[in-house]
């Protein structure tokens, strides 16, 4: 299962919306085929392992991390395949929550007479989808949100330079996180201030994020990076107020939703998102985006990249929220790894709901 996990971490940056799916087919001499699911449309984990195998893999054990699909989507079911190949066991690390497949991949093949054992490194197999699992389960994509801060915790000074806090390895390493998301969300705050393009820059193939602005007012000039790929920005604003005429000629997809407290309501955004079949999103905003997103409980997980700087008291924090009445309110987060990039320290941490 091991092996099968690492596999399906080659779908990580191309195989979006569908979740990342790897397969080892063996016994207990040797391994017989190899495969993981590489984009929508193409070959699940399953075929690709049996495809693999240059001998018959009759009375094998197939290795899956998420249950085999019993229905007919873009390809044909997968448990059809394992069972007309002869597989006599196949041992899976977690369910599908997609409501198409649950139970039924387990179902079909046990009424085929396999064995089917579910759970091995299930903890692996849901941390390589999160976004996927979160989309099924709570109809939401993943949120993550993604800051640089200096050593006394501010993200810009005074005046907005914020280029650049953290070093280059850093950046990179924030490149990849670009790459695994479904989409980058960011607020009209940040689009004026740096001009951002929010694009995946690796060196391999990438299925690029949607880029999506948060900008309730409509104010997004049509020369911004952001929009320079118009067929992969939207722009999310108020119905309560008139969408640029100029966005809309120009073909941009604007996105009006309702309001909540005065302001965009996010998780009304983050649930268009998740029936565009969106997963994960990164948040690359300014200190009032997350601190709405914080406030209304819809941040995930954190990537915060700690330069050893010095900004000062008037530079800006990450967070906009409070003033808390007493430290009962405040937010707890779960320590979940701490990564060095060059001279940097990349801590990433949950709510404590997560946990």
């Amino acid at each position: 299962m091991a092996e099968a996990l690492r596999l399906a971490r080659k779908g990580l940056y191309t195989c979006d919306p569908n979740p990342r799916v790897g397969c080892v087919i063996a016994d207990e001499q040797r391994v017989f085929g190899r495969g993981w699911h590489a984009s929508a449309g193409g070959a699940h984990a399953e075929i690709v392992a049996l495809r693999d195998a240059n001998d018959p893999v009759s009375g094998k054990t197939a290795y899956v991390t998420l249950e085999p699909c019993a229905h007919h989507g873009r390809t044909p079911p997968c448990t059809e395949a394992l069972i007309d190949a002869g597989i006599r066991r196949v041992v899976i690390a977690g369910n599908d929550p997609n409501p198409r497949v649950s139970g039924n991949g387990i179902e079909k093949l046990r009424e085929a007479g396999i064995t089917v054992e579910s759970g091995l490194m299930s903890t692996e197999a849901d941390a390589l989808n999160p976004g996927f699992l979160s989309r099924m389960r709570k109809g939401r994509p993943w949120v993550r949100v993604k800051i640089a801060i200096s050593l006394d915790g501010r993200t810009a000074l005074k005046g907005g330079d914020s280029k650049w806090i953290s070093s280059e390895e850093s950046r990179q390493d924030v490149q990849r996180w670009r790459a695994r998301s479904s989409a980058i969300l960011t607020g009209i705050g940040t689009v004026l201030a740096d001009d951002p393009q929010m694009k995946a820059r690796v060196n391999q193939q990438v299925r690029q994020p949607l880029r999506v602005i948060a900008d309730s007012r409509w104010r997004t000039p049509l020369d911004s990076r952001i929009l320079s790929d118009r067929d992969g920005a939207v722009v999310a604003g108020s119905r309560l107020q008139t969408v640029s005429p100029a966005l809309e000629s120009a073909g941009i997809s604007c996105l009006s939703l309702p309001e909540k407290d005065g302001r965009l309501d996010l998780a009304a955004l983050l649930s268009e998102l998740a029936a565009r079949e969106i997963n994960e999103v990164q948040v690359e905003a300014g200190a009032r985006l997350n601190g709405t997103l914080l406030a209304a409980g819809l941040i995930d997980e954190v990537l915060i990249y700690q330069a050893p700087v010095l900004l000062g008291d008037q530079a800006a924090g990450p967070f906009a929220f409070g003033p808390l009445e007493s430290m009962m309110e405040r937010t707890h987060l779960e320590l979940l790894e701490t990564t060095r990039f060059g001279d940097d320290l990349r801590i990433q941490l949950q709510p404590k709901e997560h946990s």
